[in-house]
């Protein structure tokens, strides 16, 4: 009886993890050399949902672009509802805003001839069709709390190169922010030991 117990409770651990990994697994970042047909065999989605998906004209992708590979989680819990679905806008934020990686960091800069962390995102917004304020306090102050960050919220950092709120990305899934910092605009991990000493919190305009 009790090894019984034991694998209904194993199985039941089991069915639990998958479900949270389904749950999690509802965008791909574009590799170098993918195509439309890889991440469709890669995902089980069909190109047509794909494109449909992701407001998709064409069949032309770009790395790093980030595509949202299912409509919802298996998952009901309202938690992983509110993160399923980043609403068009939001992926349409996450694009322009991956297409401005690379561009030289200017302290002040806010056009693609070099940015600072809140110019970055301001040009990312506006290119999207929403405008917001300019600085990243004001950013800080203008936009709301978040505990499940979708795709296209803003991450803000502390005590970086002042006290306080001092930084600010937009999130893009698996645990990865695009911000102007360093040398120039990129993608950087959450998990980065730097970042993840600064981190503040997620927030949603």
């Amino acid at each position: 009886m009790k090894k019984i117990a034991y694998s209904l409770i194993i199985a039941g651990s089991l069915a639990f993890g998958i479900t949270t990994t389904n749950a999690e697994a509802s965008t791909h970042t574009v590799q170098n050399g993918e195509s439309l047909w890889d991440i469709s065999k890669s995902t089980n989605v069909s190109i047509t949902n794909l494109k449909k998906w992701n407001d998709l004209k064409s069949d032309t992708i770009y790395p790093k672009q980030v595509l949202q590979t299912s409509t919802k989680t298996s998952n009901s819990t309202s938690a992983n509802k509110s993160t399923a679905k980043p609403s068009t806008a939001s992926k349409s934020i996450v694009n322009q805003a991956m297409k401005l990686t690379g561009i030289p960091y200017v302290f002040g800069g806010t056009t693609i001839n070099g940015f600072d962390c809140s110019g970055f995102v301001q040009y990312a917004f506006k290119k999207s069709g929403k405008n917001i304020s300019r600085t990243t306090l004001s950013q800080f102050a203008q936009s709301k709390k978040v505990t499940s960050p979708q795709p296209g919220d803003l991450v803000f950092f502390q005590n970086t190169y002042r006290k306080g709120i001092s930084h600010v990305g937009i999130y893009i899934g698996d645990n990865k922010f695009v911000h102007a910092g360093g040398k120039k605009s990129q993608v950087t991990s959450l998990s980065n030991s730097y970042w993840k000493s600064k981190f503040h919190s997620f927030k949603r305009l």
